[in-house]
């Protein structure tokens, strides 16, 4: 880049020195051909300005065989306008006595040809000067000051070219129509300012506008230019976050080929998006638009960029492509005085100057008598008729030159040129010893230098037309847009209709507005086309992304159990399930052991009844209290044993209801206590019955040392060691209750956890030791002589206790929710029916129904027929 832009610069030298007759004469000879086409005005402060009054050069490659013939241009009146407003404000600043009283402005208009060459060679003929072609001897200088500042250019590659050209020097350039977000990099380019904002906030309000349509599959294409590749680089970053893809990107040449154009319209046809955002000057876009015409390719929706949105040349040949068109514009405005100073005096200016003899040849396709016009023409140009001199401007007046309605790079060029002339001003109001620069110095107004000039840019802020005018410290404004819609007026003439805005300092969501109803769609469609790559999914199904394809494009799965029918299929939260249409969320069912279920009713019916037999068995032995057979089996232990299996009952209804952190550990110490106590009575009677025996033997003092405190006593103490182990669970993991949604998708179950688990297997382990040590004690006794034969039934009860408790562990862990609890509680309530009736349901037996056999002298008889030698 730095070797073309050292080339350009080689190229664009005006003077060679050059002796007539010698070699190395002092004589200056200007290098190339002049090119006569310009505006000036004098004035203190001459402004530059360049505009393409010309475009889309032809393509070609010289031979250098004989001399290269002039490049041909298509003419732009609007851009001739734009050169115009320029005028109009510099004529318009000489004539107030508020703004430079005391400096004139004058201009020094050149066409850029919105060409690189032809931009730099323009560009250094405003900074330097051109030469004085009278003086036939030496280098006399140049006839007309030099610019410290340049307005222009248009297209951000030509800004480009001209900045890393001029920047070394300090000239500011200050664009009306450059946008690229590249060119707010004030490292690459410190000089560069701009009245038009940067890409980057157009970008966020294309990406905004799509997704308010919902577009989500659209065609990208953009000239090979930095503007293009920058903005698309910028929208495809934007537009990610919004959800939206790009179906495809194509850069095309300037000059587009047969097989470019062809290459083009394959990739468009190829693609199913009806959306296509285009990032390129309308030059560009008439070619594309010609063959989109031939191919019959109507059914697609353009995005314009702001280079092209307004830009009324292309709707006479396609307005067919084109209505409907969305594109964000810079906001307009209107310029009192403007329309009458382009319109004045066309034929006289037409006689003048070659850009309005151009303008009036254009316009009314004919030539001008002894034309200024030496612009190379096509052809059919060559042949037109000669102009009439009775041809008036009203027909001049409805041309892009003069159409006023859409004032929006004029404004911003209006306002470049009030930038310029507020720095001066600013400059000029200077108090000596407190300037800005070194020393507290001041800038002189009448020898402005490029530099200090640039300072003064930089700080100006002033109102225009209503609009508080600033830059940020990048030298870009405030962003602001219109969105437009190309109608179809009833003449048939574009209608460029404002359907929206985009405002920055609005903030957050409020920066887009649309109003909807005032689009014209293509095609008279009654609302957007839809440009998406997969349909959107119906209720019930969800999207599953398609592996190596853009999140854009995917295929529809049926929504899962537990996700609702929304766009998304959305899943419910922990604490809700969906409903049976499946359409919202409901509250998940909550499930616990419960009273009044069908399973809590029969459980809390059994522990009642064991309850009630229990009661019924203590009282039977309370009223028959004095006979034999309550009293020789050791009626204190086993009135014990009858109200402890009672609390064995009433524990299992602990474990019915709504579980608590509280009720969770008072069920299962319950459990552990009442259950250690009740092992307990029976270890104790088991030691009660071997003792027995163990003092019929002579000299056997045993029973002295196991007599009721003692029996008592045991009891007490095997139990104590249980209350430990239920102490230490509930001070370090104690039981909790939780809403578990693991093992059940569509209902919450309301149980209680053991927190520690070595505490609960602790507990029960324990109550197994003690059953463990009477099965053994009472399977050693089960011979003894029939009236001491109650370890025969402690026996039955332990191998019952065993049966129950081993079948339990497997069942528990595998069960879960309320059915974990309703084997807890049958676990609990078998094995107290088990001890109940092994041990009581005998003895209820001979009180109640053979009271025969409940006689001292019956059990001295069976004790005698019984006895023989152990």
């Amino acid at each position: 880049m730095a070797l073309l832009a050292a080339w350009l610069l080689a190229s664009s030298l005006r003077f060679m020195l050059v002796k007539v007759g010698e070699p190395m004469s002092a004589a200056c000879v200007f290098q190339g051909e002049e090119d006569t086409r310009n505006l000036y005005k004098e004035g203190d402060v001459v402004i530059g300005g360049l505009f393409p009054v010309h475009y889309s050069p032809r393509s070609f490659k010289p031979s250098y065989q004989k001399k290269p013939e002039p490049t041909e241009y298509n003419f732009s009146a609007r851009a001739l306008r734009w050169t115009q407003t320029m005028a109009f404000a510099i004529e318009e600043i000489n004539q107030r006595r508020d703004l430079l009283p005391r400096l004139k402005l004058g201009y020094h208009i050149r066409d850029s040809c919105d060409d690189i060459p032809v931009s730099l060679r323009s560009s250094l003929l405003l900074v330097s000067g051109p030469p004085d072609l009278n003086a036939n001897s030496a280098c006399r200088g140049v006839p007309r000051p030099v610019s410290p500042v340049i307005i222009g250019d248009a297209a951000s590659g030509v800004s480009m070219a001209i900045l890393r050209t001029l920047g070394s020097f300090g000239i500011p350039l200050v664009s009306y129509f450059a946008s690229c977000n590249c060119l707010s990099n004030k490292k690459e380019f410190p000089t560069f300012m701009r009245t038009m904002p940067s890409d980057a906030f157009q970008i966020k309000a294309i990406a905004k506008l799509i997704r308010y349509f919902h577009w989500t599959w659209v065609g990208v294409i953009g000239v090979e230019s930095d503007y293009a590749r920058f903005a698309i680089q910028l929208f495809l970053e934007e537009s990610s976050k919004y959800g939206a893809c790009a179906a495809y990107v194509h850069f095309y040449p300037v000059l587009l080929s047969k097989e470019s154009i062809a290459d083009l319209m394959q990739t468009i046809r190829g693609s199913t998006a009806k959306v296509i955002l285009n990032f390129s000057g309308e030059s560009e876009l008439q070619t594309i638009l010609t063959e989109c015409r031939r191919q019959n390719m109507t059914h697609i929706q353009w995005i314009a960029s702001e280079a092209w949105a307004t830009a009324k040349s292309l709707w006479g040949e396609f307005q067919g492509l084109l209505t409907g068109t969305l594109g964000f514009a810079i906001r307009k405005a209107e310029i009192p005085g403007l329309q009458g100073f382009l319109t004045r005096g066309l034929l006289v200016r037409a006689h003048q100057s070659p850009f309005f003899a151009e303008l009036w040849e254009e316009t009314f396709n004919c030539k001008l008598n002894v034309s200024l016009n030496r612009h190379v023409h096509s052809d059919a140009a060559l042949s037109r008729r000669p102009c009439a001199e009775e041809e008036e401007a009203p027909e001049a007046v409805r041309s892009d030159y003069s159409d006023v309605s859409q004032l929006r790079v004029s404004y911003n060029v209006y306002k470049a040129v009030y930038l310029v002339a507020q720095a001066l001003h600013d400059m000029s109001g200077c108090t000596r010893g407190a300037g800005p620069f070194e020393n507290g110095t001041c800038a002189d107004p009448e020898n402005v230098l490029p530099w200090q000039l640039l300072h003064y840019m930089k700080q100006a802020s002033f109102n225009m037309l209503g609009e508080q005018v600033s830059f940020d410290k990048n030298g870009d404004p405030i962003a602001s847009y219109d969105l437009m819609n190309w109608q179809k007026g009833p003449d048939g003439s574009l209608q460029l209709v404002k359907v929206g805005f985009y405002d920055t300092s609005l903030g957050g969501e409020k920066e887009l507005v649309i109003n909807d109803t005032a689009i014209w769609w293509h095609w008279g469609q009654q609302g957007p086309p839809a440009s998406v790559c997969s349909a959107s999914c119906t209720p019930g199904s969800r999207k599953a992304t398609r592996k190596g394809e853009p999140i854009c494009c995917f295929d529809c799965l049926p929504c899962t159990e537990g996700e609702i029918n929304s766009l998304d299929c959305r899943r419910c939260s922990v604490e809700t399930w969906p409903n049976e249409a499946q359409d919202h969320c409901v509250p998940k069912t909550t499930e616990f052991l419960s009273y009044h279920g069908s399973m809590g009713i029969v459980l809390c019916t059994c522990s009642l009844f064991g309850l009630f037999v229990t009661m019924a068995i203590f009282g039977v032995f309370v009223a028959y209290r004095t006979t034999p057979v309550v009293r020789g089996n050791n009626m204190e232990l086993s009135f014990l044993l009858l109200i402890f299996l009672s609390v064995c009952f009433l524990s299992g209804l602990t474990f019915i209801g709504e579980p608590t952190d509280w009720l969770c550990r008072i069920r299962y110490t319950t459990f552990g206590i009442s259950f250690s106590l009740c092992i307990s009575c029976i270890l104790a009677k088991t030691v009660v019955v071997l003792m027995a025996f163990r003092a019929t033997l002579p000299d056997s003092r045993v029973m002295r040392w196991f007599g009721p405190a003692q029996q008592r006593a045991s009891v007490f103490l095997c139990t104590c060691i249980q209350i430990v182990i239920c102490l230490i669970w509930l001070t370090t993991r104690p039981p909790l209750a939780v809403r578990n949604t693991r093992h059940h998708s569509s209902r919450i179950i309301l149980e209680c956890v053991v927190g520690s688990d070595v505490g609960f297997w602790s507990v029960l382990g324990y109550i197994g030791l003690l059953a463990c040590l009477c099965f053994l004690l009472a399977f050693l006794a089960r011979k003894l002589p029939d009236n001491f034969n109650e370890a025969k039934f402690i026996t039955f009860s332990m191998l019952i206790f065993f049966a129950v408790w081993i079948t339990f562990i497997p069942v528990y862990i595998s069960t879960s929710g309320q059915y974990m609890v309703a084997v807890h509680i049958f676990a609990i309530l078998a094995s107290a029916f088990g001890i109940l009736l092994c041990i009581f349901a005998p003895k209820c037996y001979i009180v109640l129904l053979k009271p025969e056999k409940n006689t001292k002298k019956q059990m001295i008889m069976k004790q005698t027929a019984d006895k023989r030698p152990i």
